[in-house]
């Protein structure tokens, strides 16, 4: 069994090489063509040295004399041959090292692309440990026999000439060069064979810890404050420990074979000076042939290691592809239609769902999937606020992500201006709405760059309205650089209302004709939010006001909505104006008064907060 799954690696990896092979051929031509020349040299210059002693240096000796001009020329062919050589390996070096990593290049930016055009439940399916390694370490593996590979071609070439060389030269010595050059060759299949299951768990082990590792670091907070660094630590230190144990395993192995891949180059060149001396007794070999041979099958030494890093490497190479691979052939991307609309119309959208259902998958295909909305019809008309109101887990989050289209639904449809969304152009979806996510996501960058993601048409002027837009001009005039200040990873030196508010002007700065809010202003204060609301609804710079569904639960808020939705178990319960629903639903009105509720008492509590530090600052004036 263990064999046949050496087999199968050998296999595939081969098939992996084929592929780099067929995707860089006149890069890979251009390296081999290096290690073909380098190879050549490699026997030329072992008859060389063999000339130079038959010919020049046992002569010399016997006369007691040296001459000049011969010994000129044997420098002169040595000098160059190492020229070829020196060139050969310039060009086997560069184009195994060029091709290596454009396809490292082109296979992260495949993967990367991939990752953007697969659904959120794909996302949601594999942890982001893991998609760090599929576009990190994993393609690294896929690709790492590249370097050695052109060396290993050239090193087969040269082996080939080589016993032909030794037939020519005496049958008895090619015997020899039968005998050492297969089983160096059956050493690296062994060795091949040994380390594909160690490379494999070494190679999962990476993308374990590594995934480990970003899950505890994005969730230092909760770690912190839940107290469990010790558990976390511990948790990584052991499959951090896997990781050290299986590579040690593989260097281990290494240390077995490394010698007896040295040796045995070493045996045959002790085997041909045996056989050789026979030979030369008997008058079948000349000196100039003996060292000749003896030569060569030293320097093949080195050379012949190539295969053995090849096929050592294959196990790796064939776990890495595996996994890129996987995420490659990943089905359930969401292709985009050929209609566009007007992008120059500047009135608001109208977004309408009809009979929509929608379910995640499960995450294996024998499990039933999840309904998670069923039978959902409403419209936002043009210009007008519509709020989405239900308890948590009531489905108003996936409603959201229908209607910028990062899901599809499983039935029904989801339109903008009688459009269904599946039928537009990227482009076009993505110039008419503008979501506002529910946790904001600020870049490591500048606040400039934060609103205008380059996109063309937005300078200063437009970043300033977005921003008043959404009353976040003033912290940023405030800020030490305005515009120009890094507001570091997700955001860190902003507050969570001030990210909310910078990622609401991210999306205004766009001019969206219909604008979801995800429950984007929950950390801004209320009075805050309904200034932005107001706003947003009546333009201060006079355009026309974005159509607008908002998740909302302050009170406030709902109120200001034309039409409200109230959504239970993923279905639309009742709709009509706040205070309609709140005379007609109880469990409207029950969920509205207790959040009011808990939003007042926190109300009381920062304003209790406040007046403390105040009294406590008054009391330190007093003491001095």
């Amino acid at each position: 069994m263990a064999s046949a799954t050496s087999r199968d690696v050998l296999g595939r990896g081969l098939r992996v090489l084929g592929r780099a092979i067929r995707e860089q051929p006149r890069i890979f031509a251009v390296a081999v063509a290096g290690s073909v020349l380098f190879g050549l040299m490699v026997i030329a210059s072992a008859y060389v040295v063999g000339a130079v002693v038959g010919k020049v240096v046992v002569p010399s000796v016997a006369r007691g004399s040296v001459t000049g001009g011969a010994l000129a020329l044997a420098a002169a062919a040595l000098f160059g041959i190492s020229v070829l050589r020196v060139v050969g390996i310039f060009g086997r070096r560069l184009g195994a090292g060029y091709m290596q990593y454009r396809l490292q290049a082109a296979y992260r930016r495949r993967v990367t692309r991939r990752y953007l055009d697969l659904p959120l439940s794909w996302h949601h399916r594999n942890a982001t440990g893991t998609l760090l390694s599929n576009a990190n370490s994993d393609v690294e593996a896929a690709w790492y026999p590249i370097a050695p590979l052109p060396f290993a071609v050239g090193t087969l070439v040269m082996l080939v000439g080589a016993v032909v060389s030794l037939f020519l030269t005496d049958w008895a010595l090619a015997l020899v060069g039968l005998a050492v050059f297969p089983a160096l060759f059956a050493l690296n299949v062994v060795y091949s064979r040994r380390m594909a299951p160690r490379q494999a768990r070494a190679q999962r082990l990476r993308a374990e810890v590594s995934g480990i590792a970003h899950e505890s670091f994005d969730g230092a907070l909760v770690v912190k404050t839940m107290g469990r660094e010790a558990q976390e630590t511990a948790r990584f230190a052991a499959r951090a420990g896997d990781l050290r144990d299986a590579l040690i395993s593989v260097g281990k192995l290494r240390g077995v074979f490394d010698p007896m891949l040295e040796t045995l180059p070493s045996l045959g060149t002790l085997a041909v000076l045996v056989v050789g001396a026979v030979r030369l007794r008997q008058g079948a070999i000349t000196v100039t042939e003996l060292v000749s041979v003896a030569f060569l099958f030293t320097v093949l030494a080195f050379p012949v290691r190539a295969i053995g890093w090849v096929l050592a490497e294959l196990p790796r190479s064939v776990a890495g592809w595996d996994r890129v691979r996987r995420v490659l052939d990943a089905t359930g991307e969401m292709p985009y239609g050929e209609v566009t609309l007007d992008p120059a119309t500047p009135a608001p959208a109208t977004l309408a769902f009809d009979d929509v259902h929608f379910g995640y998958e499960p995450a294996e295909a024998h499990l039933p999937g999840t309904e998670v909305l069923g039978e959902v019809t409403f419209t936002v008309p043009a210009g007008k606020t519509v709020a989405l109101v239900g308890p948590t887990g009531a489905g108003k989050s996936t409603i959201t992500s229908l209607a910028v289209r990062l899901v599809d639904p499983r039935t029904g449809t989801v339109t903008l201006d009688g459009v269904d969304v599946r039928e537009l152009t990227a482009a076009s979806l993505a110039s008419t709405v503008a979501l506002v996510a529910q946790v904001p996501f600020v870049f490591d960058d500048t606040v400039r760059a934060n609103i205008t993601l380059d996109r063309a048409g937005i300078g200063d002027d437009e970043v300033w309205a977005a921003l008043r837009l959404a009353e976040a001009d003033g912290f940023v005039a405030a800020l030490p650089d305005g515009l120009d200040t890094m507001v570091g990873e997700r955001g860190t030196s902003l507050s969570g209302g001030q990210r909310q508010r910078l990622t609401l002007a991210r999306a205004l700065a766009g001019r969206p004709r219909l604008l979801v809010l995800d429950d984007a202003t929950s950390a801004v204060d209320p009075r805050v939010e309904a200034a932005i609301l107001a706003g947003l609804r009546a333009p201060a710079d006079g355009g026309a006001p974005a159509s607008i569904l908002v998740v909302a639960y302050r009170r406030a808020t709902i109120a200001l909505a034309d039409e409200v939705i109230y959504v239970e178990h993923g279905r639309v319960v009742a709709r009509g104006t706040h205070t309609d629903l709140l005379a007609t639903v109880p469990g409207y009105a029950d969920l509205v008064t207790a959040y009011e509720q808990a939003e007042h008492e926190r109300e009381q509590t920062r304003t209790y907060d406040e007046v403390t530090q105040l009294t406590s600052g008054l009391e330190v004036e007093v003491d001095r």
